[in-house]
């Protein structure tokens, strides 16, 4: 005997509790959109690469640059002379003269007004070179150690940038784009976006993994100027079209080089697909690698590089450097010797970097017990336990850190006197402002 189908007793009105998908614009002229089932396999799967028109989209203004009649009146001699003294070099055509002070880096009022209140007195040798560029709508390379100064470099030059588009509107991505390695990375420019930009009333998001998307995807549907994003989240976003790239004209790629460490390079790939070709790009590295330069070669155009300093990585001379051969087992013998001298001076902050996340939790809860006011960091911390950990370094509550790579951006200024290295690692060029001082021991076997 046949079995008759059951009828739904459900209204044919009610469908799902579900939120109603938002329809990709993809045949909107001159622009791409994404759309599809997404992929696991591989970063982006259902981004589809626009079919750019140059001819149907919307011009914009990127060049602002006025030079300074004190800029003007600089002779050739005395322009060479600084840039020597700064370990400044130079590639490109056509290639503005720098600026020795904010006034004549010819930045709004409201942009001096905010740098004023900062208290600098005089830009970096980076920002005085950079800007001038950067306010030409031209595409760069910047080459300089951390702590140089970078990220104002480009910043003040996308607020200017963004002051002179038009108005966001309802369902419009950010106008400048800023790719960052680390949520840490992330949130500190975030933080220079928030100082400098509120005065314009530009407003900002910080995207990353690690923290609830909720929040960051109200921000990016409400509509922000300024993006700050670790490439993955920026993925999701784009791919559940909570977002989109169709306003971004102003590209930042910070710390290039660390990204491309991290194996970022298809979803950086798959961001700049989603961005008008015409764009400015600005990239910045510490170093110089083929990866880099073939990264810049092919996203950027006539493009101008500007070195601070030699592009051979060479010894931070502000670190003194001990090297110490032991055996494994006598590795935590001779740390907590160390720990006893260090914590009987007054500037005694120090950070412990170990290879893995399950020794940093096994050293922090032996030097505890052992009464050590230890924290520790590393990738399965939750975005508010990095918080809480990196408050309590900060503010010397707890001047012991156990970390693997995750701190290596960022901790500099908060460090007074040692870093101890259980296990060598290639990035610690990166961990120094490079006005800061310390003491670098290594135990290795």
């Amino acid at each position: 005997m046949r079995r008759r189908a059951r009828r739904s007793t459900r209204p044919s009105s009610v469908r799902s509790r579900s939120k109603p998908r938002r329809r990709t614009r993809s045949r909107d002229r001159g622009y791409g959109g994404g759309g599809g089932k997404r992929s696991r396999t591989e970063a982006g799967a259902n981004l589809r690469k626009p079919r750019w028109d140059l001819s149907r989209l919307e011009p914009f203004k990127k060049d602002f640059y006025v030079p300074h009649p004190a800029v003007t009146a600089r002779s050739y001699h005395e322009i060479d002379d600084w840039r020597h003294s700064k370990e400044i070099t130079l590639k490109g055509k056509t290639i503005p003269e720098p600026v020795m002070t904010f006034e004549e880096a010819g930045f709004p009022e409201y942009v001096l007004n905010e740098v004023k209140k900062m208290g600098f007195k005089h830009p970096t040798p980076i920002q005085a070179q950079g800007w001038p560029i950067a306010l030409s709508g031209r595409d760069m390379v910047g080459i300089a150690s951390t702590g140089s100064g970078k990220t104002l470099s480009y910043i003040l030059p996308a607020i200017v940038h963004i002051n002179n588009q038009p108005r966001l509107c309802r369902g419009d991505g950010p106008i400048a784009l800023v790719l960052a390695p680390t949520r840490e990375l992330a949130q500190q420019i975030q933080q220079v976006a928030q100082d400098f930009g509120h005065s314009s009333r530009i407003k900002n998001t910080c995207v990353f993994g690690g923290a609830p998307k909720g929040p960051q995807a109200n921000d990016l549907v409400d509509g922000v100027e300024i993006v700050i994003a670790t490439p993955g989240r920026l993925i999701d976003f784009l791919e559940s079209n909570r977002t989109n790239l169709k306003r971004c004209t102003y590209l930042v790629l910070d710390e290039a080089d660390r990204m491309l460490d991290m194996g970022f390079e298809p979803q950086i790939r798959k961001i700049i697909e989603q961005i008008r070709p015409d764009r400015q790009t600005l990239m910045w590295s510490a170093t110089w690698p083929k990866e880099v330069q073939q990264l810049a070669q092919e996203f950027l155009k006539d493009y101008i590089q500007i070195n601070v300093g030699s592009l051979q990585l060479s010894a931070n001379h502000n670190i003194l450097q001990i090297i110490d051969v032991c055996h494994e087992y006598e590795k935590e013998t001779k740390l907590s010797t160390l720990l006893k001298e260090i914590m009987s001076e007054k500037e005694n902050k120090t950070i412990i970097f170990i290879e893995t996340k399950k020794k940093v939790d096994e050293i922090t809860r032996k030097m505890k017990r052992d009464g050590w006011p230890a924290v520790c960091i590393h990738g399965d911390k939750s975005q508010q336990e990095r918080d809480w950990v990196l408050q309590d370094f900060r503010t010397g509550k707890a001047p012991i850190l156990v970390a693997t790579d995750v701190a290596a951006r960022g901790l500099g200024k908060s460090l007074k006197k040692m870093y101890v290295n259980l296990k060598l690692f290639h990035f610690i060029a990166r961990l120094l402002d490079y006005r800061s001082y310390c003491y670098f021991l290594s135990f290795i076997n």
